[in-house]
């Protein structure tokens, strides 16, 4: 099998000691030479700083990163003097979306949709940045209706868009079949698919419901019966996740992104075993 594309996410630590440990865990990434590394924010930008400096970390060590941009609680003026520094700092790659409304949060700023935030980043930069887009093959949990949401999704295509990344799933039926109804209404970017790594079942859980992604029943009740096994739970984890992964490969996705939680142990072992490497 063809070595296969990959992108990492990470979250922008809080503390020097997160940051010391991000190091170690970037180092031992890179190793699996990622096209670049993603890092997210908090919700209302709440770590705006942090994303951007962690981005710059990175991008000093010889890297690709990719800011996330969201356009919740922020005004026009606001994100373009935030698309100013990006470019004056280099930074060619952004990951753009609506992003969560904080709670107790009023309205949702002067761009209300990712579709308005990348249709703003094309108006405002031209082609400087290569756009990245989320999908979500099992329907965001607030749209109306699968049909709702894939048009929601060729909305931010059309903007500008220049390829996509999935929410996490673990059916890859909902991703082929998302894929498929995307390009029949004209969608051509690449759509990537996004993968969670199982290490943690209560964790899982939590994110799993706060982001609407199905673990399936089977993958629940296994995971439960294994108790406090954190043991079994990754060895079945990684089980599971890279059969997905090669699923996905074999059917023609693009690329995976993978969702780190700013570990490396468990992106590691699903690459070397999808790869044989």
């Amino acid at each position: 099998m063809e070595t296969p594309n990959i992108s990492i996410e990470f979250f922008p630590p809080k503390t020097p000691e997160g940051a010391d440990k991000l190091r170690v865990v970037r180092q031992k990434l890179a190793e699996l030479n990622p096209k670049y590394f993603s890092v997210t924010f908090g919700a209302g930008g709440s770590t705006q700083h942090g994303t951007l400096s962690t981005v710059l970390e990175i991008q000093a060590a010889g890297h690709d990163a990719a800011p996330h941009l969201s356009c919740v609680g922020g005004t026009r003026e606001s994100i373009r003097a935030i698309l100013q520094e990006f470019k004056d700092k280099g930074i060619r790659r952004i990951v753009a979306l609506r992003g969560d409304l904080p709670s107790g949060y009023g309205g949702a700023g002067e761009l209300r949709y990712a579709s308005d935030l990348v249709e703003f980043i094309r108006q405002e930069t031209g082609d400087w940045f290569h756009v990245e887009v989320a999908a979500y093959p099992e329907m965001h949990p607030q749209a109306r209706s699968p049909q709702d949401d894939l048009q929601a999704f060729a909305r931010k295509v059309q903007a500008g868009a220049n390829a996509a990344i999935t929410q996490y799933f673990y059916n890859p039926d909902a991703y082929f079949q998302f894929v498929d109804n995307a390009r029949k209404l004209g969608v051509d970017v690449p759509i990537v698919a996004g993968i969670m790594p199982i290490t943690n079942y209560t964790q899982l859980m939590r994110f799993s419901d706060m982001c609407g992604a199905e673990i399936p029943r089977w993958i629940r009740l296994k995971l439960a019966s294994f108790g406090d096994d954190s043991a079994s739970i990754k060895a079945f984890g990684l089980d599971v996740v890279s059969g997905l992964c090669e699923k996905l490969l074999a059917g023609g996705a693009p690329g995976l992104h993978f969702y780190s939680m700013n570990q490396a142990a468990a992106t590691t072992a699903i690459w070397q075993r999808i790869t044989g490497a």
